[in-house]
């Protein structure tokens, strides 16, 4: 074990690998067909307006989102182009440029529906779809408003829960589910000082409670909460008053998440975060060796780059 304090540090999980995002930059590792672990590395431009929104709480959240959203997308974008270009045949390949880009396009579009629906525009169809559905079916069988945010909650855990179960049947998603897994294990073993070996983050955990899968699951808890203080009339003011509270369920559902994780070493309080980790069941997968070799890696190189930048500064 380590004496000091290890940094935090965050990923996610893209085509054939992972992103590991360090303090001045982010390195994506993915395993190409001939077996080769290919590198993409972004630096990290620091925004001095953007680090100070990110002090303050509740906003921090939001602004946390939308800056993973849009650096996650550079990472998915080359893991996809990678993909596409392995499973592309060389008959295919000479058929021209513009074929292969429809073909990433495909690619490209079919990551991004996974990879920032759960946060961006399937946060939306989430709340507003099961506000929908429940007054659909209850509106008149009660007036209890607390009632109907408890029904409606339970709504989206099933939506969410059989949306999670139906993609996780493909081979792609599985997969990416398995380097989900990867990254959290050497995540947990970094943050426990273990060694970075194979055989030694494999012994950890596939869950942890930072993961953006726990962020989703305490936005429904939260939700219902929130929704409690406010009232309705109407099927339209309700939705619109789901529209304009999600920026403030998204940044309270932050600071949950960050609290849950600051406790999960209290024996009583570190059960706060066991919904999140129930529904990473469903989001993470056991990866197999090469996967958590290629974790690894990208951990590794994050590393390495990371401590060039502060001898640089130093």
């Amino acid at each position: 074990m380590s004496d000091q304090t290890p940094a935090v540090y965050g990923g996610q999980a893209v085509i054939e690998g992972v992103m590991f995002a360090g303090k001045h930059v982010h390195v994506t590792a993915v395993r190409r067909k001939d077996n080769q672990i290919a590198f993409f590395e972004v630096p990290k431009k620091p925004n001095a307006f953007l680090t100070s929104l990110k002090k303050i709480p509740f906003l921090r959240g939001i602004v946390g989102i939308i800056e993973s959203a849009a650096k996650g997308s550079q990472h998915l974008t080359f893991s996809a182009e990678a993909y596409a270009e392995d499973e592309t045949s060389p008959e295919e390949a000479a058929k021209g440029k513009e074929k292969k880009e429809r073909w990433n396009l495909t690619m490209i579009l079919g990551v991004a529906v996974v990879g920032i629906l759960s946060f961006a525009v399937g946060k939306i169809i989430f709340t507003l779809v099961p506000a929908f559905v429940e007054g659909l079916i209850f509106s008149q069988a009660f007036e209890n408003k607390i009632l109907h945010n408890l029904l409606e909650g339970v709504i989206k855990i099933v939506f969410l829960l059989c949306y999670l179960w139906f993609i996780s049947q493909t081979p792609l998603i599985k997969r990416l589910f398995q380097y989900h897994g990867a990254e959290h294990k050497v995540i947990t073993a970094y943050e426990s000082g273990s060694e970075l070996t194979v055989d030694k983050v494999q012994k950890f955990s596939r869950l942890h409670y930072r993961c953006g899968s726990s962020f989703i699951i305490f936005t429904v808890i939260v939700g219902v909460i929130v929704y409690s203080f406010f009232t309705w009339d109407t099927m339209g003011e309700r939705i619109l008053q789901r529209l304009l509270l999600l920026p403030v369920v998204l940044g309270i559902s932050y600071e949950v998440l960050r609290w849950t994780n600051a406790l999960r070493d209290i024996p009583v309080l570190k059960w706060l975060g066991v919904p999140g980790l129930w529904l990473q069941l469903l989001t993470t997968k056991e990866p197999n060796d090469e996967q958590v070799a290629v974790s690894i890696a990208s951990f590794n190189r994050m590393l390495e780059l990371d401590r060039q930048s502060n001898a640089l500064k130093s």
